[in-house]
């Protein structure tokens, strides 16, 4: 509906008493109980007299909205159909954007004890994060790289004692704040050398701090506030006035302190105000349960805080005045809190419940909270809003996540399963605004997540139209826009000129999958077909007119849907036609009529297609084609994949019989249905021979009668197949995808292009213009001219469409890849539906006209010049096996277009390409032998124009003139012998001397050996032995004494023996220590 610019819409300044009058403007009198209906006159009369709010042109455009159909009258069923549209599309406007997050990662764990504080400084652009042990680990912002890691340090406590339980950084004036257990609070300057130094002590709290907060003005940075809660159960805080200069004063140089050492700030003298730099404001509120988390509200002039207790769970203590106490405000909540955050802009506060609920709290109302987000199973240990986008994050106990929408109060994300299995561990979490990174601490392991901004969800690859599989498009002519279907039960409107979301209406069947569309004559009547077994009639806005019982009650494929005039024939479930008679669409629901034909089928019908004339096609399952009349409902001719009977004998027409022998008299063609070789052995292996998809040539006129093909069909096995539906016989046959399953094909209005796409995404154009239009004596094999092949898509393609728009012809293909891509016939994909970016259709064709101008002048100068240029048109069978190949010429320095950017699907419809076409009795291809044995050309990655074609087959290899005549190039060998070895030497005769002590030492050494150890044992020898050797290493070599003696030297112990030492002195060139050591050995 137009508006005036900057005024609002009529609808829109409606109230719910003028929509009220107005629906008593279509009571049905009293006499009658048929609907009240308006034409445009009346309408707008009766509007203006009795509401009046707006004028006599806007109500008649409000009639034009409605009536879209241009039926000239308009009810209340049609007008409340059109607001309740028009308030669905607000709310899917305003229906909050679902986060996406990038693959987790985790950091190097670091810290030995659990992390308790994770907090990011602007001013350094530096994450810091804070281990029990007093462990600072400092992050780079950027790639989160580890810079360095520091011990704090306090010079009034060992070490191994110092235990931290919070830090906060104080931007404003460079520093760190850090409570301990020891009752203290430190404070660091990150700017002095050595770093990390301690500069205040704040000492004597009255409980150990276990949460801290730091604020400070931006405006007026040397107003800041320090609040802090304790284990029992105080919130304190410290209010500075001049955090610029000094948080503290200093002690004078007299009193003898160094001005570089720790000052002593104790906490009595805070409260006694002996630093008027500072004041301090306490409060008890909490009944002794401990302080989990405190904030300062700098809005609220307040200080909030959070108890695990069921009572004074929550207080809000106003600040009023320095002099004044603070108003306290309490909040109960039950089995108390354990986080929480607060909304500046929705002046909310969010709770983490030990309750398993998420509360929202209204600071001016203590008596409840004003909303509760239910949905976790455990206890919610975390809450952290995300400012901008509105959106809550929470998480539980059981290492649950989720993301709440603020304003609807509901769940929009949940994630689990990625976050480590750890029991009962101290778990942080913290959202950083700027960098769009959530971070989650799970005792010392940190983990990260990190949010995709627009932009990296459009540069690189296409976004996701939505989150289902598209199944059908069509072309409306009239409103010049595009329609699809996908498999949530939405139906979708796009502007064609600019790719733009128009209108959607959501479930349309309820969570059934709309697997079929189909326009009426006039194109304001949609009729869409659902997994629920129903058709249901729709206008544009959003009225369901009509539910077509085609299933009778039971849930069941629908695959195709076709509106002829007086009736409606619904086929994909069963062997036989269901048809409705428009006669009986004077009720709501509608029920089907029997099909005079009866069931000719023997396998369920998978597809029809309609010519003028009456003649009706429809395709099974096990490949049988049989050719109706449509007036009578009977059965024509029968064709099958397997045999090639011109006319088979039916129980329902007698007369057929006749015919049937008749043909089989005169035809000498063999029965037997024959594939191509390659599509034999796939036939064979998978038995399947389904119809995908029919198409009648509608520009061939009079060509069946001279006995060429006006039908063409698709099946599992990627043949297509032309057909003589009125001689009933097969006029050509070729494989159009190799090594693919299923398949599907459209023929544009004129019949010079067929399209065919298959399971991979690929698209291909022919040019049929001129085949097969003369009959042939035998099945044409040969394929016709492949005009272009594209990719537009990644997985499978599930609708194909050609449409007119304006002079051009288009191609829609829908796939179940979640995208609708916009392509020029006979190729050059514009673009994905749905984009950020919109298209403009007339500068894309300059582009292509422009394009396709700079070609034929570099083809007309290269062949000017007498270089070679590849022909472009048809090609050699070799070339059409390779799906990835275009015709369309592009340079090599042209940018890649995003239609060649690979999905991101979701999990539930990444195998919905898969479970279609198991549904269709269809075979399965193997993925993994898609590029086997051919060319391989991928349009999509990095390697878009690397070619990997086949190895030329090498022949038989002649073997070298060294090999076969050696003689001829090597001299004749040499005999050599064996070289002897010399003889060995002889063994001497002083080798046969018996080896002893008296052979090896001096007779006067021996003698002296025997005085000394007397009358001993051996084993008492070998002990005294012993306890000199330990001795030897010392005193061989150090005397200067160049003759030969030996002497022993040392005192008697109790037993008259030597224990301290034994010298020996010696020759080095007589005697050396192995020999010493063999004396040894024999004492």
């Amino acid at each position: 509906m137009a508006m005036v610019e900057g005024v609002e819409p009529l609808e829109d300044r409606l109230t719910v008493e003028d929509l009220v009058n107005m629906q008593r403007l279509f009571q049905p009198s009293e006499s009658s109980d048929e609907k009240a209906r308006m034409e445009r006159v009346e309408f707008v009369a009766q509007c203006c007299a009795v509401i009046g709010k707006g004028s006599v042109v806007e109500y008649g455009q409000l009639f034009d909205s409605v009536d879209v159909s241009s039926e000239g009258y308009v009810d209340w069923d049609r007008l409340s159909s059109f607001f309740l549209q028009g308030l669905r599309e607000k709310d899917h406007a305003s229906a909050p954007a679902v986060p996406r997050w990038s693959p987790e990662g985790t950091l190097p764990m670091l810290h030995r004890k659990a992390i308790h504080s994770l907090t990011y400084l602007p001013s350094t652009g530096r994450y810091f994060s804070l281990g029990k042990d007093a462990t600072l680990a400092v992050w780079e912002d950027k790639h989160l790289k580890l810079l360095h890691t520091h011990r704090l340090t306090n010079h009034f406590i060992k070490p191994r004692d110092l235990w931290v339980t919070g830090m906060v950084v104080m931007p404003n004036v460079h520093k760190i704040a850090v409570s301990c257990v020891s009752k203290e609070v430190c404070f660091y300057n990150l700017l002095s050398k050595p770093e990390y130094s301690l500069q205040y002590k704040l000492h004597g709290l009255h409980h150990p701090p276990i949460s801290l907060h730091y604020w400070y003005d931006p405006k007026r940075p040397e107003r800041a506030v320090l609040s802090f809660g304790d284990v029992g159960g105080q919130v304190s805080a410290v209010c500075f006035r001049s955090a610029l200069i000094s948080l503290f004063e200093h002690p004078s140089a007299a009193a003898g302190v160094e001005q570089d050492s720790t000052i002593n700030i104790s906490w009595i003298e805070l409260q006694q105000n002996r630093h008027h730099c500072c004041y301090t404001l306490t409060h008890a509120s909490h009944n002794g349960h401990l302080v989990r988390t405190v904030r300062f509200l700098s809005s609220l002039e307040a200080f909030v805080s959070c108890s695990s207790s069921d009572k004074n769970s929550l207080v809000l203590a106003r600040k009023e005045s320095k002099s004044r106490p603070l108003t306290i405000s309490v909040f109960n909540s039950k089995e108390g809190i354990s986080d929480l955050d607060y909304h500046p802009g929705l002046n909310l506060i969010a709770t983490a419940g030990v309750n398993n609920q998420v509360c929202l709290w209204d600071p001016r109302i203590v008596s409840k909270p004003v909303g509760i987000l239910r949905g976790h199973m455990t206890s919610v240990v975390a809450v952290q809003f995300m400012v901008e986008k509105k959106q809550l994050i929470s998480f539980s106990k059981d290492k649950v996540l989720k993301v709440w929408d603020v304003a609807s109060e509901r769940c929009i994300q949940r994630i689990s399963g990625i976050f480590p299995k750890i029991q009962g561990c101290k778990t942080l979490l913290f959202f950083h605004e700027e960098r769009s990174r959530l971070f989650l601490t799970f005792d010392s392991s940190l983990l990260v997540l990190e949010l995709k901004t627009e932009l990296e969800l459009e540069s690189g690859r296409r976004v996701m139209n939505r989150e289902s599989a598209v199944t059908c498009v069509l072309y409306n002519s009239l409103f010049r826009q595009v329609i699809s279907s996908d498999a949530s039960s939405a139906v979708t409107c796009w502007l064609m000129d600019t790719g733009q979301k128009f209108r959607q209406f959501s479930r349309c069947h309820g969570n059934a999958e709309i697997s079929a569309m189909a326009l009426d004559v006039t194109q304001t009547r949609l009729f869409t077909a659902g997994m629920d077994g129903v058709v249901k009639v729709w206008d544009f806005n959003g009225h369901c007119h009509h539910i077509l019982n085609a299933g009778r009650g039971q849930n069941v494929k629908i695959s195709q849907i076709l509106l002829l005039k007086g009736t409606v024939l619904v086929v994909g479930w069963e062997r036989m036609i269901t048809v409705f008679r428009l006669n009986s669409f004077s009720q709501y629901v509608v029920a089907p009529s029997e099909w005079k034909g009866g069931v000719q089928h023997r396998d369920d019908i998978l597809c029809a297609a309609f010519i003028p004339d009456q003649t009706l096609v429809t395709g099974s399952r096990d490949g049988e084609i049989i050719v109706w009349n449509n007036s009578t409902e009977n059965a024509l001719r029968k064709l099958t994949i397997h045999t090639r009977h011109q006319d088979l004998k039916f129980k329902s027409d007698s007369s057929l019989s006749k015919a049937s022998t008749s043909n089989d008299r005169q035809s000498s063609v063999s029965t037997v249905y024959k594939l191509p070789s390659s599509a034999l052995k796939r036939e064979e292996a998978s038995k399947s021979y389904g119809i995908t998809k029919f198409a009648f040539l509608e520009g061939r006129k009079g060509v069946a009668s001279a006995g060429g093909a006006d039908l063409v069909s698709c099946g599992g096995s990627g043949v297509v197949s032309f057909w003589n539906s009125r001689n009933a016989h097969l006029v050509a046959e070729f494989v159009a995808h190799d090594n693919s399953g299923s398949i599907t094909l459209t023929v544009d209005c004129r019949g010079r292009y067929l399209a065919t796409a298959d399971m991979e995404g690929g698209v291909k154009v022919w040019d049929i213009q001129f085949y097969c239009i003369h009959p042939s004596e035998t099945v044409t094999k040969q394929a016709p001219p492949l005009l272009s092949s594209l990719r537009p898509h990644v997985d499978r393609v599930t609708h194909l469409e050609t449409c007119f728009h304006g002079d051009s012809l288009f191609l829609l293909s829908a796939s179940v890849d979640c995208s609708l891509a916009l392509s020029f016939l006979p190729g050059h994909t514009i673009g994905i539906f749905g984009k950020t970016a919109h298209w403009s259709l007339e500068r894309a064709e300059e582009d292509l006209m422009e394009k396709e101008e700079s070609t034929r002048e570099k083809k007309e100068t290269e062949e000017c010049t007498g270089v070679q240029h590849k022909p472009v048109g048809p090609r050699s069978p070799e070339s059409l096996e390779d799906p990835g190949h275009c015709v369309v010429e592009k340079d090599d320095d042209e940018e890649q277009t995003d239609t060649q950017q690979p999905h991101i699907t979701c999990n539930s419809d990444a195998v919905q390409g898969w479970v279609l076409e198991e549904a269709h009795g269809l075979p399965m291809i193997d993925r993994k032998r898609l590029y086997a044995n051919r060319a391989l050309n991928s349009s999509i990655g990095v390697f878009t124009k690397l070619r990997l074609p086949e190895l030329t087959p090498v022949g038989e290899l002649t073997k070298p003139d060294l090999i076969t005549n050696p003689h001829l190039c090597f001299e004749t060998k040499r005999e050599s012998s064996i070289p002897t070895l010399p003889p060995f030497p002889k063994p001497r005769e002083s080798s046969k001397t018996a080896f002893g002590k008296k052979s090896l030492f001096p007779g006067e050494v021996l003698e002296q050996v025997d005085r000394l150890l007397g009358n001993q044992t051996n084993g008492e020898r070998v002990g005294v032995v012993k306890n000199y050797g330990k001795f030897i290493p010392r005193t061989l070599g150090r005397s200067r004494d160049t003759g030969t003696s030996w002497s022993f030297t040392g005192r008697k112990n109790s037993s008259g023996l030597f224990r301290k030492r034994v010298l020996f002195l010696s020759e080095p060139r007589v005697f050396t220590v192995g020999w010493v050591f063999i004396c040894l050995f024999i004492y």
